[in-house]
């Protein structure tokens, strides 16, 4: 069996069952480095030292009948463990959006195959479903979702949209499942739930709809050929492979800041507008780059600024993004306590100030400087590397050079602004005088000001 992720996987110790299949599964979890290149930002050792807690997603193959790899449905899960606890299904997809999109990224996590994601009632009606590009995404309706006249029409809807459906944990060919099966595209048959003597007349049944044949939880070779003889199109379940269990850092998400967006979109602000409540949240700009460089919202171009990425995402998805993240969030820290997040926030607009001080007709110049301050310390807060963080957001080359290796004039700025944070007056006017030109400007008692102009503004979003 292929897979997608490039990489390598320790075992864990032997887990709870979980959701394809029975039996004890064994997780995979990547290796990753959790060491952090905080030697190359300015940020204090406390940070540096920090643990990340990390978030966690399962994915596990679905194969065609050569044994090829198909799809993957993908798990919430809490730890580590490869186990699902899951006790509210909505906001277990949720998160496993989340994770998907705007953390681990969906190439990362899919690779070129589909992704199959659980789908409660309460998401199905719900507008940030939209979210999930449906050339990448199978809807799987969970099986206590009742086919009532609305659910048939919102999937009727949603199939329009260019979504495909999945009934998942058929065990029997009920009035209500031949109501609906004219709303679906692939039925999912719980081999562990039907009678086998039920399965033959079950899948012909289905099959001569026209619709697509999963034989979930295939625990044997047995299993396996049996469905294949069938003629079911795809299989999942223990026979071929456990769940894996992915990891990534935690983003925080700021609530408060969720629901200042929220509210901005809902009153139908402009872009410059949208733009500024985004500019006082680090976090969540973060989240945003991951989304506009998905599949389906990719701008095809490099992102230079704040602005680009609120017109390539656009209000709606935005807003679909914010609620999805307010959703998924759970009991953070507030960003006036988070160290980290506090340092991002203030150098980013320490920077921008400074880049207007330097070029004060330059407004993409300003916004440059803002990204590369946030951005500066994006490898921190996920543990990683700057090289290996920038890639995966689409940056332009200017704000990269900067983060990655201090280059140009925004890397240069970025040093005077880490001289500045570290109090360090010296180094900072060695910097300047260093860079000679329109950066003689910053000159000692405006570096102060700039500082304590940035440390309030950033308090004052904060606090709320």
């Amino acid at each position: 069996m292929s897979d997608s992720s490039s990489a390598s996987a320790r075992p864990e110790p032997p887990a709870e069952p979980g959701d394809s299949g029975s039996g004890t599964p064994q997780s995979s979890l990547p290796a990753q480095s959790d060491s952090s290149s905080a030697s190359q930002s300015a940020a204090p050792s406390a940070l540096s030292a920090t643990v990340q807690p990390f978030v966690y997603l399962g994915r596990q193959p679905i194969l065609d009948r050569n044994g090829a790899l198909s799809a993957y449905e993908l798990l919430f899960r809490s730890g580590p463990q490869n186990r699902a606890d899951v006790f509210d299904d909505a906001l277990a997809t949720a998160q496993v959006m989340t994770r998907t999109m705007g953390q681990l990224g969906v190439p990362a996590v899919l690779g070129h195959h589909y992704g199959y994601v659980n789908m409660s009632r309460e998401l199905l009606f719900d507008d940030i479903v939209h979210l999930l590009p449906p050339d990448r995404f199978v809807l799987e309706v969970l099986e206590h979702v009742g086919f009532d006249t609305a659910v048939l029409e919102r999937l009727a809807q949603l199939r329009r949209a260019g979504y495909r459906i999945a009934f998942d944990d058929v065990t029997a060919l009920t009035d209500s499942l031949r109501r609906a099966l004219p709303y679906a595209d692939i039925i999912k048959i719980d081999l562990m739930q039907t009678e086998r003597a039920a399965l033959p007349a079950l899948a012909a049944a289905i099959a001569a709809e026209g619709k697509t044949l999963i034989a979930e939880k295939v625990e044997t070779r047995e299993d396996f050929e049996y469905t294949r003889d069938l003629g079911f199109d795809l299989f999942q379940g223990y026979f071929f492979a456990r769940p894996q269990v992915l990891r990534a850092p935690k983003v925080r998400a700021s609530r408060l800041a969720l629901v200042r967006l929220l509210a901005l979109v809902a009153g139908d602000v402009g872009i410059a507008e949208l733009e500024a409540e985004l500019r006082s949240h680090p976090g969540v700009v973060v989240q945003l780059l991951r989304l506009v460089n998905s599949s389906a919202y990719a701008p095809g171009r490099p992102i230079s600024s704040l602005r680009e990425a609120v017109l390539a995402a656009g209000t709606r998805q935005i807003a679909r993004w914010a609620q999805l993240l307010l959703y998924a969030s759970g009991r953070d820290l507030p960003w006036s306590s988070d160290p980290l997040v506090q340092l991002a926030g203030t150098r980013s607009h320490f920077m921008e100030l400074a880049a207007r001080s330097l070029a004060p007709n330059d407004a993409d110049f300003a916004d440059a400087a803002f990204m590369t301050g946030i951005f500066s310390l994006v490898h921190v807060l996920v543990g990683s590397t700057p090289a290996h963080t920038l890639e995966r957001l689409g940056l332009s080359r200017e704000i990269s050079e900067a983060v990655d290796g201090q280059r140009g004039e925004l890397g240069m700025l970025l040093r005077v602004a880490e001289a500045a944070e570290q109090g360090d007056d010296q180094l900072a006017q060695s910097l300047v005088s260093q860079a000679g030109g329109r950066f003689e400007a910053l000159t000692p008692p405006l570096l102060g000001e700039l500082n304590l102009w940035a440390s309030a503004w950033f308090s004052a979003y904060a606090d709320g």
